[in-house]
């Protein structure tokens, strides 16, 4: 269907003109920022 067609044609234009991931935040970065995401979340009472 529409979805489909619109999904393909915009992984053909990436793949067209790929541009290569860059890691902007180290690992450690990345693992402090979700252990805040988890304290935050898990205090919440839910």
């Amino acid at each position: 269907g529409q979805l489909e067609n619109a999904i393909r044609l915009f992984v053909a234009l990436h793949n067209h003109s790929p541009k290569p991931f860059v890691w902007i935040k180290t690992a450690d970065q990345i693992l402090a920022s979700i252990r805040r995401f988890c304290q935050r979340t898990s205090e919440t009472g839910h």
